[in-house]
């Protein structure tokens, strides 16, 4: 694989880091700025928000430039947002700062998966994509762990420096490892009108595939969100041990992405039709073993796996129905992902709103799981269809 895709994942880790750390720096966020933890619960929303919008609209106004230019411009724009909101005693600018970051994150990550998938043969796709969310998967492992001690160390405002530092190294790789051709056929004049590719939208399998990756998607995030309150509560484990939960989880996802990404582009039938009905037990499962503290950790590491690995592959779909939308498709995977990680979080809470208990959030999760496997069920050739034309 390119070594471009590589500095392209270290971006990603740097980005991802920035929004997964956050929840566990809402309580000093809200102490500092004198607003209430819902109210600095605000800022994961305006982020998640921020990511769904971006990435249609930064892609849309950047089509026509150099794709190394276009994220560069995003890293920068990253990391001041980073900087002013370290320096901010304001919360309200402080989530402006959290938008715009957001708007940064979704450009950079729609440009980064169409460019990926301009530096491998066509028929390699699942494989860029792997290797590219390898840097969100690593950042739940290591970068989130260690943001969240930074900032109960030295302060919440050292973490945010830590991103900013983190862009760096991240931008001189991009310079390094993107030449100026990179995904030059995409942001050429010979490339289809905005119109064009804003139609392809409405191709039965596109949306198909972007409804798919946002449930799964949306599944997990519900699940992931509220999983502290399961492990300390439900299965009665000291606090230390959510640190554990989440890098195992980040430990499967990393394996389930890797592995999922050899698999999903000659045989993605045979990981949609074996991992979804398996990321359904799963779910199921963990809900009605919780209280049980070794199976709850290795469920845990089970569905990080089987939720990226399944999660990648539809989304590697994403890429391969949007090919006649060759500056937007990388934004179309970056919306359902991100739909699905602003939805998910909405529907745990508004189950946990309701008096289901602790363990709603992981029903919820099978619930959206068991409404893609149903569509898979009735569509599922629809999903593979494109991938068999590229290897051809």
């Amino acid at each position: 694989m390119p070594f471009a895709l590589y500095m392209l994942a270290l971006a990603v880790f740097v980005m991802g880091t920035s929004e997964f750390m956050l929840a566990g720096l809402l309580p000093a966020i809200a102490t500092e700025l004198h607003v209430s933890v819902g109210t600095a619960g605000l800022l994961t929303s305006a982020f998640a928000v921020g990511m769904v919008i971006g990435a249609p609209v930064m892609a849309a106004f950047a089509r026509r430039w150099p794709p190394r230019l276009t994220l560069i411009v995003c890293l920068l724009v990253f990391a001041g947002s980073h900087v002013v909101g370290a320096m901010t005693p304001v919360f309200s600018l402080l989530l402006i700062t959290r938008v715009l970051s957001a708007l940064a994150n979704a450009g950079f990550l729609a440009v980064a998966l169409s460019t990926a998938t301009t530096l491998v043969p066509a028929n390699q796709k699942g494989r860029a994509l792997s290797i590219l969310l390898s840097g969100t998967t690593i950042a739940t492992v290591a970068g989130v762990p260690a943001g969240s001690l930074l900032g109960t160390a030295l302060g919440w405002r050292t973490t945010f420096w830590a991103i900013a530092i983190l862009c760096i190294p991240a931008v001189c790789g991009v310079i390094r490892g993107i030449t100026n051709d990179a995904g030059q056929t995409d942001s050429s004049a010979s490339s289809p009108r905005l119109h064009a590719e804003l139609s392809q939208l409405a191709q039965p399998r596109l949306a198909l595939a972007m409804a798919l990756g946002a449930l799964i998607n949306g599944g997990t995030f519900a699940a992931f969100t509220f999983l502290a309150p399961v492990v300390t509560e439900t299965a009665g484990m000291a606090g230390g041990w959510v640190s554990v939960a989440l890098v195992m989880f980040g430990m499967g996802s990393f394996l389930g992405v890797t592995i999922a990404g050899r698999l999903s582009d000659r045989r993605p039938g045979v990981v949609l039709a074996v991992g979804s009905p398996l990321l359904l037990t799963g779910w199921i499962a963990l809900a009605l073993v919780a209280s049980h503290p070794v199976a709850l950790i290795i469920l845990v590491f089970v569905q990080g796996f089987l939720s990226f690995g399944v999660g990648s592959t539809v989304i590697t779909r994403v890429l391969y129905a949007a090919s006649g939308a060759p500056t937007m498709d990388g934004s179309y995977a970056t919306a359902a992902l991100n739909i699905g990680a602003a939805a998910g979080p909405v529907l745990g809470a508004f189950g946990l709103a309701a008096g289901l208990g602790l363990l709603a959030p992981i029903w919820i999760a099978a619930t959206l799981t068991a409404i893609a496997l149903v569509i898979m069920l009735l569509e599922g050739h629809a999903l593979t269809k494109a991938a068999a034309e590229a290897s051809r």
